[in-house]
């Protein structure tokens, strides 16, 4: 009878966990698709990309764990043009964000910031606009941040130095303006990090007059 009851208690585990591992792949691969739907593939990139499927795991240009979880996105240099989309922020366990060298316009989705677990975020050479997120400071585990070569305004959020993880940081070619940081996680980059940007008035003066006290910048 003890072994008929454990036997039951073991398959309801497995059917929930399986009723769970379901539903993850469903919400992530229905982020993915509207990637999908937001952006022109002239070449095909996409392709493999089919919604009827279950799990996105067997896509191309997608990556994940032994969870079936998405851990990547390689996607660069892939002649995609479009809007990214808030949706891509539902990818919990996404460690690499790959969408360099293509033509996506619009802002940097601000749900980007709840992708706790990404490593790398390389939005690059694109044409992106808006202002940087805020939000992006919640990448605790972030270490490779790269938005050069868009045309991003507005000031550096100051927020971002809390990012202790950080080691590569490359916002140039924009049009930022202001000042930049230089404290916290920021006190270790040069200003080869932020040139090019022809609003940008150099770096904060900790403890003396700063840059950014009044004036317009937007």
């Amino acid at each position: 009878m003890a072994i008929r009851v454990l036997f039951h208690l073991l398959v309801v585990v497995v059917v929930i966990f399986s009723a769970l591992s379901t539903t993850n792949a469903n919400t992530e691969g229905d982020a993915l698709y509207a990637l999908r739907r937001a952006v022109k593939d002239p070449q095909g990139v996409l392709k493999s990309w089919d919604p009827t499927l279950v799990d996105p795991c067997t896509w191309f240009h997608v990556t994940c764990d032994s969870d079936n979880r998405v851990t990547r996105l390689d996607l660069g240099n892939g002649k995609l043009s479009g809007k990214l989309v808030p949706e891509l922020g539902k990818l919990e366990r996404l460690q690499y964000l790959e969408l360099y060298m293509n033509d996506l316009v619009g802002p940097i989705p601000k749900e980007l910031g709840g992708l706790k677990s990404l490593v790398s975020l390389d939005l690059y050479h694109n044409n992106l606009t808006g202002s940087i997120p805020s939000s992006l400071s919640n990448l605790s585990n972030l270490k490779f941040l790269r938005l050069n070569s868009n045309r991003l305004v507005g000031r550096i959020p100051r927020e971002l130095t809390k990012l202790g993880n950080l080691k590569i940081l490359d916002v140039s070619n924009n049009n930022l303006c202001g000042t930049f940081p230089t404290s916290g996680s920021f006190s270790k980059f040069t200003e080869e990090s932020f040139v090019n940007n022809p609003r940008l008035e150099g770096p904060e003066l900790m403890g003396f007059v700063r840059y950014n006290v009044g004036g317009d910048c937007k």
